[in-house]
Protein backbone atom coordinates (compact mmCIF):
# COMPACT_ATOMS: atom_id res chain seq x y z
CA UNK A 1 0.00 0.00 0.00
CA UNK A 2 1.18 3.60 -0.56
CA UNK A 3 2.65 5.19 2.43
CA UNK A 4 -0.02 8.03 1.03
CA UNK A 5 -3.08 9.12 -1.15
CA UNK A 6 -0.51 11.75 -2.52
CA UNK A 7 2.66 9.40 -3.04
CA UNK A 8 3.54 8.14 -6.62
CA UNK A 9 5.57 5.00 -7.50
CA UNK A 10 8.52 4.67 -5.79
CA UNK A 11 11.93 5.75 -7.93
CA UNK A 12 13.26 8.38 -9.92
CA UNK A 13 11.39 11.73 -10.27
CA UNK A 14 8.23 10.27 -8.69
CA UNK A 15 9.95 10.54 -5.45
CA UNK A 16 10.40 14.45 -5.93
CA UNK A 17 6.50 14.58 -7.06
CA UNK A 18 5.86 12.53 -3.58
CA UNK A 19 8.09 14.80 -1.00
CA UNK A 20 6.06 17.86 -1.99
CA UNK A 21 2.79 16.79 -0.28
CA UNK A 22 0.91 18.33 -2.78
CA UNK A 23 -2.23 18.32 -1.19
CA UNK A 24 -1.80 19.16 1.95
CA UNK A 25 0.99 21.91 0.81
CA UNK A 26 -2.15 23.41 -1.12
CA UNK A 27 -3.86 23.27 2.15
CA UNK A 28 -1.42 24.91 4.37
CA UNK A 29 -0.52 27.60 1.40
CA UNK A 30 -4.64 28.24 1.79
CA UNK A 31 -3.94 29.66 5.14
CA UNK A 32 -1.26 32.39 3.77
CA UNK A 33 -3.81 33.69 1.36
CA UNK A 34 -6.80 34.19 3.58
CA UNK A 35 -4.39 35.73 6.37
CA UNK A 36 -3.27 38.26 3.50
CA UNK A 37 -6.68 38.99 2.09
CA UNK A 38 -7.68 40.26 5.79
CA UNK A 39 -5.75 42.79 5.47
CA UNK A 40 -7.29 46.37 4.83
CA UNK A 41 -5.19 46.36 1.92
CA UNK A 42 -3.48 43.69 0.20
CA UNK A 43 -0.39 43.84 -2.17
CA UNK A 44 -0.78 41.41 -4.61
CA UNK A 45 3.42 41.53 -5.09
CA UNK A 46 3.97 40.90 -1.40
CA UNK A 47 1.41 38.10 -1.39
CA UNK A 48 3.22 36.43 -4.22
CA UNK A 49 6.38 36.58 -2.03
CA UNK A 50 5.15 35.47 1.33
CA UNK A 51 3.48 32.45 -0.26
CA UNK A 52 6.77 31.45 -2.30
CA UNK A 53 8.33 31.92 1.12
CA UNK A 54 6.49 29.90 2.80
CA UNK A 55 6.04 26.94 -0.06
CA UNK A 56 9.75 26.59 -0.11
CA UNK A 57 10.00 26.77 3.13
CA UNK A 58 7.02 23.99 3.98
CA UNK A 59 6.90 22.50 0.91
CA UNK A 60 10.11 22.03 0.05
CA UNK A 61 12.24 22.32 3.27
CA UNK A 62 10.24 21.21 6.24
CA UNK A 63 9.18 18.08 3.96
CA UNK A 64 13.13 17.20 3.04
CA UNK A 65 13.41 17.10 6.68
CA UNK A 66 10.38 15.53 7.75
CA UNK A 67 11.86 12.86 4.85
CA UNK A 68 15.32 12.78 6.35
CA UNK A 69 13.63 11.91 9.58
CA UNK A 70 12.48 8.15 9.53
CA UNK A 71 11.76 8.46 5.66
CA UNK A 72 8.03 8.17 6.22
CA UNK A 73 7.24 8.29 2.65
CA UNK A 74 10.35 5.61 1.62
CA UNK A 75 11.45 7.56 -0.90
CA UNK A 76 14.92 6.67 -2.48
CA UNK A 77 15.89 10.45 -2.75
CA UNK A 78 19.72 10.77 -1.45
CA UNK A 79 20.13 12.31 2.69
CA UNK A 80 22.82 14.51 1.36
CA UNK A 81 20.35 15.61 -1.36
CA UNK A 82 17.36 16.14 1.28
CA UNK A 83 19.24 18.16 3.67
CA UNK A 84 20.62 19.88 0.44
CA UNK A 85 17.01 20.90 -0.64
CA UNK A 86 16.04 21.87 3.34
CA UNK A 87 18.96 24.25 3.65
CA UNK A 88 18.63 26.30 0.54
CA UNK A 89 14.68 26.43 0.39
CA UNK A 90 14.60 27.67 4.12
CA UNK A 91 17.28 30.61 3.09
CA UNK A 92 15.44 31.47 0.11
CA UNK A 93 12.39 31.82 2.52
CA UNK A 94 13.90 33.33 5.07
CA UNK A 95 15.84 35.94 2.63
CA UNK A 96 12.38 36.46 1.27
CA UNK A 97 11.22 37.62 4.67
CA UNK A 98 14.10 39.49 5.25
CA UNK A 99 13.13 41.77 1.71
CA UNK A 100 9.75 41.82 2.11
CA UNK A 101 10.64 43.00 6.18
CA UNK A 102 12.78 45.74 4.66
CA UNK A 103 10.14 47.48 3.17
CA UNK A 104 7.06 46.82 5.22
CA UNK A 105 7.64 46.32 8.99
CA UNK A 106 11.18 45.07 11.07
CA UNK A 107 8.81 43.24 13.12
CA UNK A 108 8.00 40.56 10.36
CA UNK A 109 11.62 39.12 11.61
CA UNK A 110 10.37 37.69 14.36
CA UNK A 111 8.27 35.68 12.17
CA UNK A 112 10.94 35.13 9.99
CA UNK A 113 13.23 34.42 13.12
CA UNK A 114 10.20 31.18 14.35
CA UNK A 115 9.75 29.63 10.89
CA UNK A 116 13.55 28.81 10.66
CA UNK A 117 13.29 27.57 14.18
CA UNK A 118 9.97 25.39 13.15
CA UNK A 119 10.76 24.03 10.68
CA UNK A 120 13.97 22.00 11.62
CA UNK A 121 12.36 21.59 14.99
CA UNK A 122 9.21 20.26 14.42
CA UNK A 123 10.47 18.08 11.33
CA UNK A 124 13.73 16.81 13.08
CA UNK A 125 11.78 16.34 16.48
CA UNK A 126 14.50 18.31 18.13
CA UNK A 127 14.63 19.42 21.57
CA UNK A 128 13.41 15.64 22.77
CA UNK A 129 10.42 16.29 20.31
CA UNK A 130 8.76 19.09 22.47
CA UNK A 131 7.41 20.76 19.58
CA UNK A 132 6.42 17.66 17.87
CA UNK A 133 2.67 17.73 19.24
CA UNK A 134 -0.38 18.28 17.67
CA UNK A 135 -0.83 21.71 19.07
CA UNK A 136 2.15 22.56 17.79
CA UNK A 137 1.84 21.48 14.66
CA UNK A 138 -1.87 23.33 14.62
CA UNK A 139 0.40 26.61 15.24
CA UNK A 140 3.23 25.90 13.44
CA UNK A 141 0.85 25.00 9.89
CA UNK A 142 -2.08 26.43 10.62
CA UNK A 143 -1.84 30.05 12.64
CA UNK A 144 1.56 30.74 12.21
CA UNK A 145 1.58 31.14 8.02
CA UNK A 146 -1.67 32.93 8.75
CA UNK A 147 -0.58 36.03 10.90
CA UNK A 148 2.71 35.87 8.88
CA UNK A 149 1.20 36.70 6.10
CA UNK A 150 -1.04 39.25 7.87
CA UNK A 151 1.32 40.83 9.36
CA UNK A 152 3.22 41.35 5.77
CA UNK A 153 -0.14 42.81 4.73
CA UNK A 154 -1.27 45.31 7.70
CA UNK A 155 1.93 45.07 9.18
CA UNK A 156 0.39 44.58 12.91
CA UNK A 157 -2.00 41.95 14.20
CA UNK A 158 -5.52 42.92 14.56
CA UNK A 159 -8.50 40.88 16.22
CA UNK A 160 -9.62 39.65 12.52
CA UNK A 161 -6.47 38.32 11.88
CA UNK A 162 -6.53 36.50 16.14
CA UNK A 163 -10.14 34.84 15.05
CA UNK A 164 -8.76 33.52 11.43
CA UNK A 165 -5.46 31.82 13.01
CA UNK A 166 -7.85 30.18 15.58
CA UNK A 167 -9.80 28.76 12.91
CA UNK A 168 -6.76 27.63 11.32
CA UNK A 169 -5.41 25.98 14.39
CA UNK A 170 -8.83 24.18 15.17
CA UNK A 171 -8.86 23.11 11.10
CA UNK A 172 -5.31 21.68 11.38
CA UNK A 173 -5.83 19.97 14.86
CA UNK A 174 -8.43 18.10 12.80
CA UNK A 175 -6.26 17.41 9.95
CA UNK A 176 -3.75 16.31 12.54
CA UNK A 177 -6.05 13.67 14.30
CA UNK A 178 -7.68 12.48 10.74
CA UNK A 179 -4.35 11.94 9.49
CA UNK A 180 -2.69 10.68 12.09
CA UNK A 181 -4.66 7.34 12.28
CA UNK A 182 -4.44 7.46 8.10
CA UNK A 183 -0.17 7.29 8.23
CA UNK A 184 -0.60 4.58 10.69
CA UNK A 185 -2.99 2.31 8.74
CA UNK A 186 -0.98 3.17 5.76
CA UNK A 187 2.40 2.62 7.01
CA UNK A 188 2.66 0.22 10.10
CA UNK A 189 -0.73 -2.00 9.31
CA UNK A 190 -0.02 -5.08 7.18
CA UNK A 191 -3.35 -6.98 7.80
CA UNK A 192 -6.88 -5.95 9.64
CA UNK A 193 -9.12 -9.18 10.54
CA UNK A 194 -12.62 -8.66 11.74
CA UNK A 195 -16.18 -7.62 10.76
CA UNK A 196 -19.00 -5.48 11.77
CA UNK A 197 -22.25 -7.24 12.95
CA UNK A 198 -25.46 -5.19 11.76
CA UNK A 199 -28.51 -5.05 13.64
CA UNK A 200 -30.43 -7.01 11.07
CA UNK A 201 -27.46 -9.88 11.50
CA UNK A 202 -25.67 -9.11 8.41
CA UNK A 203 -21.86 -8.90 8.48
CA UNK A 204 -19.74 -6.58 6.78
CA UNK A 205 -15.97 -7.12 6.53
CA UNK A 206 -13.31 -4.86 8.43
CA UNK A 207 -10.71 -4.14 6.13
CA UNK A 208 -7.56 -2.05 5.61
CA UNK A 209 -8.87 -0.10 2.79
CA UNK A 210 -12.48 0.11 4.94
CA UNK A 211 -10.69 1.71 7.55
CA UNK A 212 -8.83 4.33 5.77
CA UNK A 213 -11.63 5.03 3.57
CA UNK A 214 -13.47 7.33 5.63
CA UNK A 215 -10.91 9.22 7.46
CA UNK A 216 -9.38 9.95 3.69
CA UNK A 217 -12.43 11.14 2.46
CA UNK A 218 -12.85 13.98 5.05
CA UNK A 219 -8.95 14.83 4.64
CA UNK A 220 -9.01 15.75 0.73
CA UNK A 221 -12.74 17.43 1.75
CA UNK A 222 -11.42 19.72 4.10
CA UNK A 223 -8.12 20.85 2.42
CA UNK A 224 -10.01 21.54 -1.25
CA UNK A 225 -12.62 23.35 1.30
CA UNK A 226 -9.59 25.39 2.99
CA UNK A 227 -8.20 25.92 -0.95
CA UNK A 228 -11.65 26.98 -2.36
CA UNK A 229 -12.42 29.57 0.70
CA UNK A 230 -8.84 31.11 -0.06
CA UNK A 231 -9.82 31.43 -3.75
CA UNK A 232 -13.18 32.83 -2.60
CA UNK A 233 -11.13 35.29 -0.82
CA UNK A 234 -9.17 36.21 -3.46
CA UNK A 235 -11.57 37.02 -6.13
CA UNK A 236 -13.46 39.12 -3.73
CA UNK A 237 -10.60 41.21 -2.73
CA UNK A 238 -9.15 41.53 -6.92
Amino acid sequence: MRPAFYALGRGGWRDYVTLLHAPYTAWHLSYVVVGACLAPVVAWGRLGLTVLAFALAMGIGAHALDELHGRPLGTTIPGRVLIGLAVVSVALACAIGIAVASRTTWWLLVFVAAGAFLVPAYNLELLGGRVHSDLWFAFAWGAFPMLTAYVAMAETVRGEAVIAAAWAVALSLAQRRLSSSVRTLRRRVSSVAGSIELRDGTREPITLEWLIATPEAALRLLGASAVLIAAALVALRA
